[in-house]
């Protein structure tokens, strides 16, 4: 009986090693596969990127070349200078910069100082209006840029600036993104700062500011990117040239009815991209960060 039960934990031995060999070569398994499946998709992201950078080092008839080819045969430096000589390329790259910069700089006032109030603070009617808040995220934009282009023209700030940086200082996804990271800060650190005499202001700056400085940038890189790439509201507000941001730029380089250089256009295209490829990469550990700390709960 004795033989049997060590044969059967032998054979039970053996069993387990090679149910954990299965497992471990199902697992390496996995993971090369899901290697090779992030590789493609990162192939498929980096693509047109190449493409950009590759045609906007082409001359203008090897630009439309048949077969195509990925890499240029001269380099054509030059079509980098003809971005600045054919528009005032600086002047609509400092405007896309004061805008976005600006924008970002309101929001995150704004939607910090909300966030809080929504997360922390008690008053009447403060969840219809947080509910009404969250609604108008499912209103697109077109749907209401007549009455704000109504209400920019009659403040007179039509054809400025000013026109595409005070409405985007209210943002109801910064709103509720900022609430949400509020919401993750124990009571514990409200309720000791209380008992030490602090006011709403003071736990607001010295309590939650600095937990949150996180998520706080993670706002103000996304609102960064989508007022850096935004084309429909300049396109309405803005007619002078000078007053030109970057996309409205890109669209100027094309030329009357599209006749000027795509390699020039898509070497203006690679200048644009540049500013917000090089946050993302100094950045992305604080949109790990902030993107974490905070989830939806609540």
């Amino acid at each position: 009986m004795s033989e049997m039960t060590a044969d059967q934990i032998t054979l039970r031995g053996r069993a387990d090693r090679a149910a954990g060999q299965r497992a471990r070569l199902a697992g390496s398994l996995g993971r090369q596969l899901l290697g090779a499946v992030l590789i493609l998709l990162a192939c498929l992201w980096l693509a047109p990127i190449v493409w950009t950078v590759s045609t906007s080092l082409r001359t203008p008839a090897q630009s439309f070349s048949l077969p195509p080819k990925w890499l240029p045969t001269d380099l054509a430096f030059g079509n980098y200078s003809q971005v600045f000589q054919s528009v005032p390329f600086a002047e609509i790259l400092a405007n896309s910069v004061k805008v976005s910069v600006a924008i970002v700089l309101g929001q995150l006032v704004t939607a910090s100082l909300a966030g809080y109030a929504f997360a922390r603070l008690t008053f009447p009617g403060k969840n219809v209006l947080f509910i009404l808040l969250m609604a108008s995220l499912m209103v697109p934009g077109q749907a209401t840029i007549i009455p704000v282009f109504l209400l920019i023209k009659w403040f007179g700030l039509a054809d400025t600036l000013w026109s595409l940086i005070l409405p985007a200082w209210v943002s109801a996804f910064g709103v509720f993104f900022m609430r949400q990271a509020f919401m993750q800060i124990p009571q514990d650190l409200v309720d000791a700062a209380k008992i030490d005499g602090a006011g709403q202001w003071h736990i607001f700056s010295r309590v939650f500011v600095p937990l949150c400085a996180g998520p706080m940038a993670v706002l103000a890189i996304l609102s960064f990117n989508t007022f850096w790439n935004e084309f429909f509201r300049p396109l309405i507000f803005l007619s002078s040239q000078q007053h030109f941001t970057l996309p409205l730029g890109l669209v100027t380089l094309q030329g009357y009815l599209g006749t000027g250089s795509l390699s020039v256009v898509l070497a203006g295209v690679v200048i644009s991209m540049l500013p917000v490829l090089l946050i993302f990469v100094f950045a992305q550990r604080y949109v790990i960060e902030g993107i974490a700390r905070t989830g939806v709960k609540g």
